[in-house]
């Protein structure tokens, strides 16, 4: 997730890393503050297969910084991890609202249509964070009210989500014919 937060956020300008950590944050820090402790080492990681280049830039006031923008070959990685994201990347919300939030730079509708439907399906499948043996338990099953508050927030979200999938999908599909 935080690899593909790099690559999308540098897809779109060059940036500096605190500019970087904080368009991170921003997206997913509610959930996953990301300490500098484990921004950097993916950040170094990236540079290392090539995806990333660092350029030193003098500084407004003080030191100079460092910029990072994607190669030639980071925009390929950026684009087969859109493409053909992980299915933690389609089960996981956070993981989902991360390539969500870049997968308008795949290029293709088509593609773009695919991950759609890879979420849509995963979501169609009957599911409850609680089971009466393998059978999932609804909200209105559920006597304790805190459980079935969870069973019915997930359940408005769930909705509003198969909306705009379905939605999504059919202005997409109408794109590419």
């Amino acid at each position: 997730m935080l690899e593909l937060a790099i690559l999308g956020f540098l897809y779109d300008a060059a940036l500096h890393g605190y500019e970087l950590r904080k368009r991170i944050t921003g997206l997913t820090g509610h959930v996953r503050p990301v300490a500098e402790s484990t921004l950097y080492p993916a950040i170094k990681r990236l540079e290392k297969a090539g995806l990333l280049a660092r350029e030193t830039q003098p500084g407004a006031v003080a030191a100079p910084r460092h910029v990072l923008s994607l190669t030639p070959a980071g925009r390929q990685e950026l684009q087969k991890r859109l493409a053909e994201p992980a299915r933690g990347d389609i089960t996981d919300e956070n993981r989902w609202f991360t390539l969500l939030a870049f997968l308008r730079h795949l290029d293709d509708a088509e593609a773009q249509a695919g991950v759609l439907r890879r979420r849509l399906a995963f979501l169609e499948e009957p599911a409850s964070f609680f089971y009466d043996g393998e059978r999932p338990l609804r909200a209105e099953e559920l006597e304790d009210p805190f459980r079935r508050g969870i069973l019915t927030i997930a359940r408005a979200t769930s909705r509003a989500e198969l909306a705009w999938l379905r939605n999504t999908l059919a202005s997409l599909d109408g794109s590419v014919r």
